[in-house]
């Protein structure tokens, strides 16, 4: 660690990552071209951390995609290839205290009053269907008036006024009950959004975590240092101190703002809201300031950034519990609905226990499938593989009606109020097919020929 800012970190991973970054030198607009430059490469299987230095109406350079690249994250965590989810987990268990210091980058500028003006920020707008210019990487800082506990967590928030944010707390989550909370004593909840910070601080305020528990202790254990922080100038709420931008405000519970379509993690612009407004009173920023943004919608970004603390989770509750299970992968095209578990079953119903054990701790997994440990839970086709071969639905199939899942779930309730599938496409008692195989010296043969046919396609 040389420091706990993104700058920070952009300086280190560039020089230590060239390959990985790319600098986009051309002028782009603040209007979709950013997303479709992460698209278009996306559809090339190419996901590079993207710089933009030059983009039209914006006074500081866009970074963007950064959580795109599951290698990336690796590196970030300082995980060795394939042990992305032991590391986050074993480090974030380590979990240490903030350290405020007296001032940090991000009060180099503060504006007050009249001076705050939020549309003079970089917003882009990410997609035709959108309401408008969304802040997408914003994260929200509240603290439990009795305890001072912290509580992190992403809210898309569109500019409403010089003054104020429209966003929408439809997780339901901590912020939601600090907010209730406030409301029932009469209150406002003060609140700061962080725009721009280190990955290992973003990983961390995506964990999901019981009541009181403070991510921003999380955020120690991920750096491996306590998280240095300030306090902002009106609430006094603890910041990271090399954060890029700061916006501080209340929520007043009784006030609404309008906000959305936005397009979601389900691939579908989602009106869903809370409506709620954050008025701001506090304008923080470090000198020479990047804009941090994360593009929204089934962007590889975005479901990573969501799921691979989740993932995480998942696995070492199930590993935990149930000792034949060897690997687990939430697939890109399920977003954050679909899950496949590879089981090496000892005992009929192993398989089973394992797809209740996810439908139970997970709320946004609608349909699991179970496979055997030799098939790759990685590959899509690897598993409809084995659901055209084992699975027979008279029999393997599991549905359980009316459980709470996820409000951006188009086919849900506005609730959220969803089935859940369970499939068992494991190969079960009695299953006497043998699955076909090639002799690891042919295939040194056919290596060699496949490399021979690649090089001269007309030889």
């Amino acid at each position: 660690m040389t420091g706990q800012g993104l700058q920070d970190f952009l300086r280190d991973y560039e020089a230590a990552h060239p390959h990985d970054v790319c600098t986009v030198d051309r002028e782009v607009s603040l209007d979709q071209d950013i997303s479709a430059a992460v698209w278009e490469l996306a559809e090339r299987g190419q996901h590079p951390l993207l710089r933009f230095p030059r983009v039209a109406g914006a006074d500081r350079e866009v970074v963007t995609n950064l959580f795109a690249s599951r290698p990336r994250i690796e590196r970030m965590l300082g995980a060795e290839p394939g042990e992305l989810h032991e590391t986050y987990q074993r480090r974030a268990a380590a979990a240490m205290p903030m350290s405020e210091v007296d001032d940090g980058p991000v009060g180099d500028r503060v504006d007050t009053g009249d001076r705050v003006d939020l549309r003079s920020l970089p917003l882009l707008t990410h997609f035709a269907t959108d309401l408008g210019p969304y802040i997408t990487s914003g994260i929200v800082v509240a603290e439990d008036s009795d305890t001072g506990r912290g509580n992190l967590s992403y809210h898309r928030s569109v500019v409403a006024s010089a003054t104020s944010l429209g966003t929408s707390l439809h997780s339901r989550g901590d912020l939601w009950r600090l907010l209730q909370d406030a409301a029932a004593g009469g209150r406002r909840l003060p609140v700061a959004m962080v725009i721009g910070a280190h990955p290992l601080f973003m990983l961390a305020a995506s964990a999901r975590v019981g009541f009181g528990v403070d991510e921003r202790e999380i955020a120690g254990g991920l750096l491996g240092e306590p998280l240095e922080v300030v306090r902002t100038p009106t609430h006094g709420l603890r910041v990271p101190a090399s954060a890029e931008v700061v916006l501080e405000g209340e929520i007043d519970p009784a006030a609404d703002e309008d906000e959305g379509p936005f397009g979601e993690f389900s691939g579908y612009s989602s009106d869903r809201s809370t409506r709620n407004r954050i008025d701001v009173c506090t304008v923080m920023q470090r000198s020479g300031a990047v804009w941090l943004d994360v593009v929204g919608g089934n962007s590889h970004e975005h479901l990573n950034l969501g799921r691979v603390p989740r993932e995480a989770e998942m696995i070492a509750k199930l590993k935990d519990r149930f000792g034949s299970v060897v690997a687990v992968h939430y697939p890109q095209s399920g977003t954050h609905f679909h899950c496949y578990v590879a089981v090496d079953q000892r005992r009929p119903g192993e398989a089973r226990q394992a797809l209740l054990g996810l439908l139970g701790w997970d709320p946004y997994l609608k349909t699991v499938v179970a496979v055997d440990a030799d098939v790759d839970v990685t590959s899509d086709s690897e598993v409809l593989w084995a659901l055209a071969t084992h699975f027979q639905p008279g029999r393997d199939m599991m549905v359980v009606d009316g459980l709470p899942g996820s409000a951006l779930d188009p086919s849900a309730d506005k609730l959220g109020t969803t089935s859940r599938l369970a499939l068992d496409a494991t190969r079960g008692e009695g299953f006497d097919a043998q699955r076909i195989k090639i002799s690891a010296a042919a295939r040194t043969v056919g290596r060699e020929i496949a490399i021979d046919a690649l090089a001269d396609p007309a030889g």
